[in-house]
């Protein structure tokens, strides 16, 4: 086996059996979260790009940081699916159709909302504390972005990206993701860029914590086995 078919094993290997083996068992079945959330990102973008319809998804998809809290956080689950007006939709709707369906597949359709969710309320939250601190601040954006409508799907999909590839131990592929996130900053400064480290940051924290939760347990559990086995406990 060369050096790059062994990396790829090594890298992709137990995502992709988990990927294909949930396809072949059970089919569209396996992501059927996924493809509803591709034909409402689809929706929305129909809706929205209509003249009648601008408003209505205004009202009830569109976040921005000049928003009341209360109205951002009512509005943050379904700004989930509310594309951008400024990007090609058919990149939204592979991006989702994509990481969703792997995230589906490798944690679940509770976990997989519940990383979503956390990274699109980081990039929310991020906007406000952003628009604080202010163009002088490194981690500042100016006054103006608060008028500027949050990332829609994008960072639910950068967040979800690290969080499949750290629980799959693909830490090349989640470098690569980080790295590529960091270079937009300094390709296009602009307040969607930031929002997606938000997402990062707040996937890195969750990480962490499920990784000390983990030693934790671990560390009971060996406990346990010992006191079980009647063998004196080990110091090193």
């Amino acid at each position: 086996m060369s050096k790059v078919s062994a990396f790829a094993q090594r890298e992709w290997g137990p995502l992709y059996q988990t990927v294909r083996g949930e396809l072949v068992a059970k089919k569209a079945g396996a992501i059927w979260l996924t493809l509803t959330a591709v034909c409402l990102t689809a929706l929305f973008q129909i809706v929205q790009n209509q003249s009648w319809g601008y408003d209505p998804v205004r009202v009830i998809g569109f976040v921005r940081a000049e928003d009341p809290l209360w109205l951002a956080l009512v509005r943050t689950p379904l700004s989930l699916f509310v594309p951008a007006l400024d990007l090609p939709v058919w990149g939204a709707l592979a991006q989702v159709l994509l990481v969703f369906g792997i995230a589906e597949i490798t944690l679940g359709r509770v976990r997989m909302l519940a990383v979503a969710y956390l990274s699109t309320l980081a990039g929310t939250m991020y906007a406000r504390i952003g628009i604080a601190l202010g163009p002088d601040s490194v981690l500042g954006v100016p006054a103006s972005d608060a008028r500027v409508v949050d990332t829609g799907p994008s960072a639910a999909v950068v967040g979800l990206a690290v969080y499949v590839c750290w629980r799959y131990r693909a830490r090349f592929t989640a470098g690569l993701v980080i790295v590529a996130m960091v270079v937009e900053i300094f390709v296009k400064n602009n307040l969607a860029g930031k929002e997606h480290l938000a997402a990062i940051a707040a996937v890195l924290v969750l990480i962490a914590v499920e990784a000390q939760i983990q030693r934790r347990r671990d560390r009971r559990q060996g406990a346990r086995s010992r006191d079980r086995s009647g063998a004196p406990p080990i110091h090193s």
